[in-house]
């Protein structure tokens, strides 16, 4: 397949009752650890990644990283997990820019694939994943994830 061709999409659901987090246990790193959603990753439609995670970790560091990119530098986005912590073979996703594209790399992919997508293709991508996961995490769950923010765990 042409490697211009190369689509990524992302899809969650929610996997916890909502009444497991409330602006009131903002603090609680155990209840943010355990709001879960089943993430999955395709590539060109193909399930490359597929695996429940501490969502508002995931999220945290999307938003972290969202912040530190610019049109000048686009740098590499990790995800860790304090839930696992058995990372010599790399981060659980990770996006690497290389030139003008990047590769996604997953230590539990489920396809052993190559795949490189433009950079400016990939980072919209993953600007609309921040955005849409904040906007559903806060309605589904009824939440201010900005009064969050500080205290969900965050491996870098």
């Amino acid at each position: 397949m042409n490697q211009n061709s190369n689509k990524i999409s992302f899809e969650y659901e929610f996997i916890r009752n909502k009444e497991n987090i409330s602006n009131k246990l903002r603090k609680d790193v155990p209840s943010i650890l355990s709001v879960d959603a089943l993430f999955t990753i395709y590539i060109n439609e193909e399930r490359y990644f597929q695996a429940e995670i501490a969502i508002l970790e995931f999220y945290k560091s999307l938003y972290k990283w969202k912040q530190e990119v610019s049109i000048d530098n686009i740098s590499a986005f990790h995800y860790y997990t304090i839930e696992y912590d058995d990372y010599e073979d790399g981060a659980l996703i990770s996006v690497i820019p290389f030139s003008d594209k990047a590769i996604v790399k997953s230590i539990w992919a489920e396809l052993d694939i190559y795949n490189s997508f433009d950079l400016h293709y990939v980072v919209k991508e993953l600007e609309v994943l921040e955005k849409r996961l904040r906007e559903d995490i806060e309605e589904y769950y009824e939440i201010t994830l900005e009064k969050f923010m500080k205290h969900i765990p965050y491996s870098h």
